[in-house]
């Protein structure tokens, strides 16, 4: 009851949850890049343009130009559309001032006049493209984006272009929405797949107990707890917290595994239900608790990036492994118990028998001897070979390890965020084949703050340093600022006076003027650098950015002038740079957090010690795999560093846990180890399986940054059940067994001095 109380609560605060894909998903708001970008760039000037690009053997057609104003006029009164440009309207205005008639002529040549000394050319590249731009702001919410494209489309279907003509939109908004289209419905199927196959390798590996399915729903349950949460703590969904229910599937099924095996294997050696639930909270409870504990302390890492989506994918995961504990812990034994005690009077009713389920060890549950199958055999040698050989196994894991290390620093970055998606999407097909007849669209865009901006001469130095980018740097290939529009009325120069300056201001229209001005106190200048982020990349884009810095100190605009250099390609960078830069301290911050938390709870250096070394050979060794078969980090892949300390170190917590148990009950290190080995290693395999298989599904994904994601995980969860059945063994048996003949020697020394002392001090007895 108090199960399906808080699922109806869970229910109520998932409908909280929201979607984010802004800029403060990226940086954070207090930060001045946030600031610049945001609060000023986006807010003041930003702006997104949907193109409509015609396509066709002579787009100077009067048919074709009326057919492009019929959708000029439909587009224009769109709610949320701010502008409109077309050549259409840039004809008829020609016409209009030549004629005294405002519309389409039906006389080529005219047109062809018009076009040749009005139409700019980005509007017509050549006889075979034409293209008109819908204008929103930039700080539009996605949804009024897909509903003004939606009603754009519905504008081009209404406009009735001749047959013979193709007409793509395309631009940005239509990009994004797209692709969350995409992503959104790949995702959900992704998922389906995960369970699917989580299903399957249920069935096939945990075989040797009743009701084999039972962790699967019970860790659904975990997430449908970590859904509310997320809706009641204002945890956004983003591109990566998406990510986080595969991942928190195959850590929370792990602890259902866990529950599920011990209580099974208690009830094989012949205690009773209650008995059996007992002794699984005394001895496996604690042992999952601690894991859990451990696991979090390795994803609080995440929490120290600078990129808030990251941040929110360690606070979802941390909050997810702990409702995943609690559905286990209380949901999970609670039905285990009450199906085995439904299965029991079952099976006593078909005996005619009544139930006593606790004054014996065994009332229908009966003890069966069975002999190890070839799961039990195999984990078994593995760990026996390795506890006889330490020292090959252990050397050949620090080589591996160490030579990991070093090719990690040689894995390339992967910076060119096209290549994410899918490079079928027809949304990106249509994007790149715009950039390659029009040319890209990037910019640096160039802030300058004044106290006046009218200044002459602050305007002959945005002239002057503007013309200086486009001449001097090869990748910038023009400029646009209220210089360009001043000149322009102005008969081609800048006037002399603020006064006069000011005045053309006022001959321009208020969109003329918003697009570079805000108040009297800021002017926005635009560097067209082209298609650069598939041409220079990211990298390539943050030294071009370098390099334009450089020139303002070199070029210093007048005294009480200040120049920034903001922009999506700008942030990107930082957030680029951000997320893969910091994967190593996130890594090294995560092992010594797991490494303190191990000793504050055990308070015992050995027990702290084993597990954060096992992992640390999982780190390198799966740096030197990805090296190897040539894989990329990526903003996903970034991350892994703690996902591989909160995997892996909670492998060998519960083998440690298992084998002190062992030695508990009188077995020495080899023993102990051989039986956590059988006991609980089969128990391990299963929930490694089940994450290996979900994370599997993640690699059919048509998306690049997702699928790598999944290979990388899998193969780093491989790597961490290697790592704890073949380097775990032989390391905490041979410290372990180093530390009890320290401590033997340690006490036979201390003995030796009591029966020295006490036979010297006999002779001074006798003589008194």
């Amino acid at each position: 009851m108090i199960t399906v109380l808080f699922m109806i609560i869970s229910f109520q605060g998932a409908q909280y949850i929201g979607m984010a894909s802004g800029t403060d998903t990226f940086v954070d708001k207090n930060s001045q890049l946030y600031q610049n970008f945001d609060h000023l760039y986006q807010n003041l000037f930003g702006t997104e343009s949907i193109v409509i690009m015609v396509e066709g053997s002579d787009v100077t057609n009067p048919e074709l130009l009326k057919a492009m104003d019929r959708a000029y006029g439909s587009t224009v009164n769109i709610p949320g559309v701010i502008q409109v440009v077309s050549p259409s309207s840039v004809i008829k205005e020609a016409n209009y001032q030549m004629t005294g008639r405002s519309e389409i002529p039906d006389d080529e040549t005219v047109i062809d006049e018009i076009i040749s000394s009005s139409v700019p050319t980005y509007f017509m590249p050549d006889e075979t493209h034409a293209t008109m731009t819908v204008v929103v702001e930039a700080t539009t919410s996605d949804d009024t984006k897909e509903e003004i494209l939606r009603e754009t489309r519905t504008a081009i279907e209404l406009a009735n272009f001749p047959g013979d003509y193709t007409v793509i939109v395309t631009g940005d908004p239509a990009f994004m929405v797209e692709m969350n289209e995409a992503m959104n419905t790949s995702m959900g199927t992704l998922l389906m797949i995960s369970v699917l196959l989580m299903i399957v390798v249920l069935y096939l590996v945990f075989r040797h107990v009743r009701w084999r399915l039972l962790p699967l729903p019970i860790v659904i349950l975990g997430i449908i707890f970590t859904f509310g949460a997320m809706g009641y703590l204002d945890i956004p969904m983003t591109m990566v917290s998406m990510s986080a229910f595969p991942v928190l599937i195959g850590l929370g099924i792990d602890y259902a595994i866990q529950f599920h095996n011990r209580i099974e294997e208690e009830l094989e050696e012949g205690y009773s239900d209650e008995e059996a639930v007992i002794d699984t909270i005394k001895h496996t409870g604690p042992a999952v608790l601690i894991a859990l504990i451990i696991t979090a302390l390795g994803f609080i890492s995440l929490l120290t990036s600078t990129v808030p989506m990251i941040q929110d994918f360690g606070k979802l995961l941390m909050i997810g492994i702990v409702m995943c504990f609690l559905s286990s812990l209380f949901v999970g034994v609670t039905v285990l118990y009450g199906f085995h005690r439904l299965s029991e009077k079952n099976i006593l009713a078909k005996l005619g028998l009544k139930s006593s389920s606790s004054n014996k060890k065994a009332s229908s549950h009966e003890t069966i001897e069975k002999g190890p199958d070839l799961l039990e055999k195999a984990l078994k040698g593995i760990s026996t070979f390795s506890m006889h050989h330490p020292v090959l196994i252990i050397a050949v894991a620090a080589s591996l390890c160490v030579g990991g290390l070093v090719a990690d620093t040689m894995v390339p970055i992967q910076t060119d965020t096209e290549t994410f998606v899918p490079q079928d999407l027809p949304a990106l097909i249509d994007l790149t084949h715009m950039a390659d007849i029009l040319g890209g669209q990037d910019q640096l865009n160039l802030l300058i703050k004044t106290d006046d901006n009218t200044d002459p001469e602050l305007l002959e130095w945005i002239d002057e340093f503007s013309q200086h980018e486009v001449d001097g740097r090869s990748n910038i290939y023009g400029s646009s600022s209220i210089v360009d529009l001043v000149k322009a009325r102005n008969g081609g120069t800048i006037p002399d006076s603020s006064a006069e300056v000011a005045m053309v201001y006022e001959q321009l229209s208020e969109t003329q003027r918003d697009s570079y001005l805000h108040g009297n106190s800021i002017i926005l200048v635009n560097l067209e650098i082209g298609n650069a982020m598939s041409e220079l990349g990211l990298m390539g884009i943050g030294e071009l950015t370098d390099v334009v810095e450089e020139d303002i100190l070199w070029m210093a605009p007048p005294p009480g002038t200040s120049v920034t250099i903001t922009g999506n390609s700008v942030v990107f960078v930082e957030v680029i740079t951000a997320l893969t830069s910091g994967r190593v301290m996130m890594t090294m911050l995560g092992i010594v957090l797991v490494f303190a938390g191990l000793l504050v709870i055990y308070r015992d250096l050995l027990k702290a010690l084993t597990p954060v070394i096992t992992m640390m050979v999982v780190v390198g060794w799966a740096g030197g795999l990805m090296y190897i078969s040539g894989l990329e980090y990526t903003p996903m892949t970034a991350t892994l560093g703690a996902l591989i300390l909160g995997v892996g170190s909670e492998y060998a917590i519960l083998m440690m846990e298992r084998y002190f148990e062992e030695k508990e009950k009188g077995a020495d290190p080899e023993q102990a180890m051989e039986e956590a080995s059988v006991k609980i290693g089969k128990a391990i395999v299963t929930s490694g399986a089940t994450t290996v298989f979900g994370f599997s599904a993640l690699i059919a994904s048509p998306f690049s940054i997702t699928s790598n994601f999944g290979l990388i995980t899998v193969i780093d969860v491989f790597l961490a059940l290697l790592a704890t059945f073949v380097i775990f063994p032989p390391v905490i048996v041979t410290l372990d067994k180093f530390r009890e003949k320290r401590r033997a020697q340690a006490a036979g020394y201390s003995s030796k001095r009591i029966d020295t002392h006490e036979s010297n001090t006999i002779p001074e007895v006798i003589t008194a």
